[in-house]
């Protein structure tokens, strides 16, 4: 259990599912990214006080949750599975 619940998803909108929590900006310029290419729209949310950490620090400890809608949760788990894939056999061709 952490530290005042921080450590728990940030609340949603019943339709929404959490796809993935990022904790840096270059992780979640990548996830939009793909998501954007992908069409998927999304949201994104601070965990506990993390916005404010956000502004100040540049980064959150709590991290940043990614929602997307319910029946596209698949189809962007998806995306996430394809991308990872295929950095993975990029780096092993060099």
């Amino acid at each position: 259990m952490g530290l005042f619940g921080l450590d728990r998803p940030a609340k949603r909108h019943d339709d929404l599912e959490l796809l993935t929590t990022v904790y840096d900006n270059e992780q979640l310029a990548v996830l939009r990214s793909i998501l954007d290419d992908g069409g998927i729209p999304y949201m994104t949310k601070e965990r506990g006080s993390g916005s404010s950490v956000k502004i100040i620090m540049g980064f959150s400890m709590y991290g940043t949750d990614i929602f997307v809608k319910r029946e596209q949760l698949d189809e962007a788990r998806a995306l996430l599975e394809a991308t990872a894939a295929s950095d993975n056999d990029e780096q092993d061709q060099t």
